[in-house]
């Protein structure tokens, strides 16, 4: 549905969302019912992400922000960890060249001073080598809490508060939004949820208020860009009134 170049959008398509964010849930899951490992479920959702990126920078998605590792994960089995650990530099090992061909820029947030150094040196590579790109920005949520980004953001502005260079006064919706990871990314249009589970579990609570919020059985593994066309669609459909009234409701 969604299969045509980004220079063919404008005449075939309305109101494509600028921005979707996606919780990748059931990994574990899909393994499980497989008898595999749970860390053959991250390999394969790992191989996903590089579907639905090529599919979203091809059809025109201008961000797509990925809820890779939480603060939460931490707790997991140290091996499952030490595996999600080193996915990324997989993955970009891998995947960067065509991510630079594609002309996609890589942006992470969350808090990097857990991550482990070589993780860390993959990333950091990535976003340096795609720094200049000018296209589908992919954002990797890694290490990444909402209440932990709303707390450092509380933080910051008290700290400038108590320095004087911020009067209390003066704070307000964008001087939140410009202490958080996501400072000049556009608040996501549309939320994803795989595999059956109905919450947001502590990811972008502040940037997402508005958001169209979408949940699938699928796991996260064997969510396609079929299933990704169809929400779109849905999208396309939804009014968003944002606390008001639509035109035939006034």
């Amino acid at each position: 549905m969604f299969g045509w170049k980004k220079q063919k959008q404008s005449a075939e398509i309305k109101a494509l969302p600028e921005h979707i964010a996606i919780i990748m849930d059931g990994n574990g899951r899909y393994a499980k019912q497989r008898n595999r490992p749970r860390v053959n479920g991250h390999y394969e959702g790992m191989q996903n992400v590089k579907r639905i990126t090529r599919h979203a920078s091809d059809i025109g998605i201008k961000y797509l922000t990925l809820y890779a590792f939480s603060t939460e994960n931490w707790s997991r089995p140290k091996s499952e960890v030490s595996y999600l650990m080193k996915l990324p530099g997989d993955f970009l090992g891998a995947f960067l060249p065509e991510l630079i061909e594609k002309n996609v820029k890589v942006i992470t947030i969350g808090n990097n001073e857990a991550l482990p150094e070589h993780t860390v040196n993959a990333v950091s590579e990535a976003v340096e080598k795609t720094r200049d790109n000018t296209g589908m920005r992919l954002v990797f949520a890694l290490n990444y809490g909402g209440r932990d980004e709303l707390i450092r953001s509380i933080k910051a502005i008290a700290e400038e508060v108590s320095q004087g260079t911020l009067d209390k006064e003066e704070i307000n919706q964008d001087t939140v939004d410009a202490h958080l990871y996501t400072k000049g990314i556009p608040e996501p249009e549309m939320m994803i949820r795989t595999s059956g589970e109905y919450r947001l579990s502590n990811f972008l609570l502040w940037q997402s208020s508005y958001s169209e919020l979408f949940f699938t059985n699928t796991f996260w593994p064997e969510f396609t860009t079929e299933e990704l066309d169809g929400m779109i669609s849905q999208y396309q459909r939804r009014s968003r009134r944002f606390g008001g009234l639509d035109e035939e409701e006034v």
